[in-house]
């Protein structure tokens, strides 16, 4: 329904703009083209007037025929312009952004501009760890491997690991 509506709409001002165009048409020949006085007139200058009805013609033709080469010339140009852009377009690749890496202290700067000047020190609220205690970590039990490898061989050493496993599950 509304489609429909929409449509008569449309088809009503359509008709609307095709009578001001012939109103708008019949105003323009009124002013530029005079009715031509032929009654009362003579063969001669019934002659005389075609005559330079004819060269007025003409002269309209001539005007008529440069806008006409004009138009078909700067058409030309716009299309060797369109190629001329899709070659340049087609030339230049853009080139892969590299990642630049910026301090903290920088991006503030270029943020704030030269009123920044606090600087940020990331490490300053990081855990720190005393070098002691991963010291005493390190130092477990370092035994000849060789040894635990002859107690582990055999059915004995695969019992060990067994219970070994079995003590760490419960």
């Amino acid at each position: 329904m509304l489609k429909s509506l929409m449509v008569a709409k449309a088809k009503e001002e359509l008709e609307q703009e095709m009578e001001e165009k012939e109103e708008q048409k019949a105003k323009y020949l009124e002013e530029k083209v005079p009715p031509a006085p032929v009654t009362g007139l003579s063969l001669e200058e019934l002659k005389a007037l075609c005559e330079d009805l004819h060269s007025k013609i003409d002269v309209v033709d001539e005007e008529r025929y440069d806008i006409e080469a004009k138009v078909l010339h700067n058409n030309r140009e716009i299309k060797d312009l369109n190629i001329k852009v899709l070659d340049l377009r087609g030339k230049f690749k853009r080139p892969n952004l590299r990642r630049v890496r910026v301090s903290a202290d920088a991006i503030l700067r270029s943020l704030l501009g030269s009123k920044h000047k606090v600087s940020m020190d990331l490490r300053a609220n990081l855990k720190s760890v005393k070098k002691e205690d991963t010291e005493k970590e390190k130092t477990v039990e370092v035994s000849d491997w060789r040894k635990n490898v002859e107690a582990m061989s055999g059915m004995e050493g695969r019992k060990k690991m067994f219970d070994a496993a079995k003590g760490q599950i419960q």
